[in-house]
């Protein structure tokens, strides 16, 4: 089966949780003897991954303008004209917003399947023209789309109550690390082993990285540990800035966009993983620290209600006085190597689920 795949930025090493899922995910699926393309974002690629394949997966690279108003659109567009000449079996879309390809791609006589990754028209840096478009792709996914893949509940609801369409729920996944035994990065960084708390996310408003910083600043934790925040902006703007100004005005530990060793050894001496997001799909991150036995602080949000957390764990979303009083519960009962039961987020599982995905699309 020749798959083509579009609406990510690209992999590997890129930056996003959509881009998180297509790493892990595609390499399993081309492991399992099919023929994977992933068409990445020519702006996204550098000189650290200018590559033709990763993991058995071919990377092809087409144009697409740095700029967040255009450049999923612009870069779809190419992709599925890319995916009909190279007479792709099934064209899997990744994104509600890219999704507004759906029915040219449909037109062009290919099979699509579509991830919805989460609303992404609920996030607080789009205008309203650009929540419209997304909203308008979400549509034309769930109408169009000739297999939807969910990756939460809550979004297979949204689409059963906005569309009537029925979805694939497939969870997003986690792989159990090895854990580093190295700590020359976060001694680096002026780092001791468990006397951090680490949050991880692109700087943008709705990950709630302004309230973390104000937050943990008037908590008890704040005399005994020290705040990380690991992650970048992807389009430098007024809020990046103004988050790593209040960042360093208040000593919070700011690594930029990592991964590999480095996340490794950040994750892996954590005393505590903070996630205070407004908006997400299901996060990878904090599927991630849980990985890690690591434990968490997460806002109230429904795609963040995973069952395998308890109701110590949560603040009341966006509420500053809620979280302080959360972290400083988590001062007194901080648990060092928590368990948790993640046999739900196998990616091995995943791709399997995924595969058999593609087979049903093949049949309509």
């Amino acid at each position: 089966m020749k798959v083509v795949v579009t609406g990510t930025r690209g992999i590997p090493n890129i930056m996003g949780g959509v881009e998180t899922h297509c790493e892990e995910l595609f390499p399993r699926i081309a492991a399992a003897g099919h023929d994977v393309t992933v068409i990445r974002r020519s702006c996204y690629v550098g000189d650290d991954n200018h590559i033709s394949s990763y993991k058995g997966v071919a990377l092809k690279d087409i144009y697409a303008p740095r700029k967040k108003s255009l450049e999923a659109i612009v870069h779809t567009f190419l992709a599925v004209l890319s995916a009909r000449r190279m007479h792709a079996d099934i064209l899997h879309i990744h994104a509600i917003g890219p999704s507004l390809m759906t029915p040219f791609a449909r037109l062009l006589g290919l099979k699509v399947v579509t991830t919805h990754h989460g609303p992404d028209y609920d996030r607080q840096k789009w205008g309203v023209f650009a929540k419209f478009m997304l909203k308008a792709g979400e549509r034309m996914g769930a109408m169009f789309s000739n297999e939807v893949i969910v990756i939460s509940h809550v979004i297979e609801d949204i689409l059963h109550r906005k569309y009537g369409r029925d979805s694939n729920l497939i969870f997003n996944g986690v792989t159990t690390p090895e854990k580093s035994s190295a700590t020359d990065y976060i001694e680096g960084l002026g780092l001791e082993s468990r006397k951090y708390v680490v949050a991880v996310g692109r700087f943008v408003k709705e990950k709630g990285f302004d309230l973390l910083i104000d937050a943990f600043k008037a908590s008890d934790m704040s005399k005994n540990f020290k705040l990380v925040i690991a992650g970048d902006a992807d389009h430098e703007d007024e809020y990046s800035q103004m988050l790593k100004k209040k960042a360093k005005d208040s000593g919070v530990v700011l690594t930029g966009f990592i991964r590999g060793e480095r996340l490794n050894q950040i994750l892996t001496n954590a005393a505590l993983f903070v996630l205070p997001s407004y908006h997400e799909g299901l996060p990878i991150s904090l599927l991630e620290a849980m990985s890690y036995n690591i434990d968490v602080v997460v806002s109230d949000i429904p795609a963040n209600k995973l069952p395998e957390l308890d109701s110590a764990d949560f603040f009341r979303c966006g509420e500053m006085d809620s979280l302080t009083k959360v972290l400083n519960q988590k001062e007194k009962n901080l648990v060092q190597e928590r368990v948790y039961d993640l046999t739900n987020y196998d990616w091995n599982h995943i791709a399997e689920q995924t595969i058999a995905v593609y087979k049903k699309a093949m049949r309509k």
